[in-house]
């Protein structure tokens, strides 16, 4: 009996090692992720003007620089960025989660010719990053005269969302977790395929909605590289990641670094204000989701 409970405390004493050593790695990681944050939420704030400081902690502390960001008009305007940037990236959340989630209900519940050749040849496409056609697209925008003035948003929006239907396969999964079963008793009942869809999937699916929008949301409220080949010089058509890019260049960095930061931060809200909305939707379609 003595044996076992020696076998049994030892045991235990390596499995409260083994978490005492896994908690200690995990808030290192933490630490090391959390502090660029940290600090450049506290570059916001500073009052010392320049890049480059000898001190982690600001020595003042001021507003002006949320301030200045909005207000200062005289070399970038951004508030005008972020309006434009707002633009586009609700355009395309709304666009592109209609074309991925009925792109991935079409390739999980139908069964058509080329199906199989069409999943290869999305899964091929998806290797290769995006910007490898960014000038191929550039002319083709050109030629329908979507890169000048406010056409530019619209040719945004299009290079955004157009090929987003591509991007079906984490959203096939979800939708083949899903039982037909439910498809199968609501054709008995003289539901349509629209019906289905609609009124039996899409419920059951706010997760996977959820990510698709943040992740529709998020592509094109920070890319850079279109944005900058499309928008070219027309400061009017600039978006934010451009507008933060200005500030770091060599003749502005000094005085605009501290607003640089300040506009990073503001970045950040409509992610985690979005975030913080649709969780709830995340957490509620997890715990009512259908185990088959």
């Amino acid at each position: 009996m003595s044996k076992t409970k020696t076998v049994t405390t030892g045991v235990k004493t390596r499995k409260t090692i083994v978490n005492i050593i896994v908690h200690i790695i995990l808030a290192a990681l933490a630490f090391v992720w959390v502090l660029p944050v940290i600090w450049v939420i506290l570059i916001s704030f500073r009052a010392e003007k320049g890049a480059y400081v000898s001190t982690f902690f600001p020595k003042s502390y001021t507003f002006d620089n949320y301030i200045r960001l909005f207000t200062d008009r005289s070399i970038m305007d951004f508030p005008q960025m972020f309006l434009n940037t707002f633009i586009i990236g609700v355009c395309c959340c709304i666009v592109s989660t209609i074309f991925v989630l009925s792109v991935a209900y079409c390739m999980s519940r139908m069964r058509f010719k080329m199906r199989k050749p069409y999943m290869n040849i999305a899964m091929i496409l998806g290797l290769f990053p995006s910007f490898m056609s960014m000038i191929a697209v550039y002319y083709i925008l050109q030629a329908f005269n979507l890169t000048n003035g406010s056409m530019i948003r619209l040719a945004l929006i299009i290079v955004f969302s157009a090929g987003a239907g591509v991007n079906f396969y984490v959203a096939k999964g979800f939708f083949d977790t899903i039982p037909k079963s439910l498809d199968e008793a609501a054709i008995i009942d003289g539901a349509t395929r629209w019906n289905i869809f609609t009124k039996v999937t899409i419920p059951l699916s706010k997760p996977i909605i959820v990510y698709t929008i943040l992740t529709s949301f998020m592509g094109p409220w920070i890319d850079f590289v279109f944005a900058k080949v499309i928008c070219r010089a027309d400061a009017t058509q600039f978006t934010v990641s451009i507008g933060l890019w200005n500030m770091l260049e060599k003749e502005y960095i000094y005085n605009w670094f501290n607003c640089f930061a300040a506009g990073a931060v503001v970045v950040s809200v409509p992610i985690a204000i979005l975030f913080i909305m649709t969780q709830k939707f995340y957490v509620e379609g997890m715990s009512g989701a259908v185990k088959g």
